[in-house]
């Protein structure tokens, strides 16, 4: 037992294992109540009110020190659809895509989607690729795609996420 009037030093191991469960709590309360990402139904538990940092993207693992998916497509393809908003770009990831955690691959992504619409090309429709690369794999890792929407405003990363991933109002 420590002395009353002295800090408690607590482990690097413990501070690390302490984010990790912060994260998967974090995670966890967000699930029944995220909507956004492209979710088609109202969540079923009104939304308690959550602020997501999007500096700081959730791991609850060490970062790899190799790409394991080097070389592999991160994008299956691309479909254009129209809405009732207005157009619609569908991404679909493929397994490394939905897998890999490498610093980095949210760019080289990014560049697979342009590659197959470069009418994708738009801050705001990059904005909502990165909030969906970043916590839609995490919240919703089987999500056939990622639906992102030329007419959603561009607000800003922070924003987008804040609006998880669906600035301008939800998904019809």
């Amino acid at each position: 037992m420590g002395h009353p009037n002295r800090p408690t030093r607590v482990s690097r191991r413990a501070d690390v294992a302490r984010q990790a469960r912060t994260t998967v709590l974090l995670c966890a309360a967000m699930l029944p109540t995220m909507t956004a990402c492209g979710s088609s139904g109202p969540a079923a538990v009104s939304p308690a009110p959550t602020t997501i940092s999007a500096t700081m993207p959730p791991s609850t693992a060490a970062t790899p020190t190799v790409d394991p998916f080097a070389g592999l497509p991160l994008i299956d393809h691309t479909d254009w659809t129209e809405a009732i908003d207005g157009p619609r770009l569908l991404v679909y990831p493929t397994p490394a895509g939905r897998q890999t955690t490498f610093p980095g691959t949210d760019e080289r992504a990014w560049q697979e989607v342009l590659a197959q619409a470069p009418d994708a090309d738009t801050p705001g429709m990059r904005d909502q690729f990165i909030c969906h690369w970043t916590w839609a794999r995490l919240v919703e890792p089987d999500k056939p795609s990622w639906n992102l929407e030329p007419w959603r405003p561009a607000v800003g990363y922070q924003a987008t996420v804040e609006a998880r991933c669906n600035p301008g109002g939800p998904e019809r």
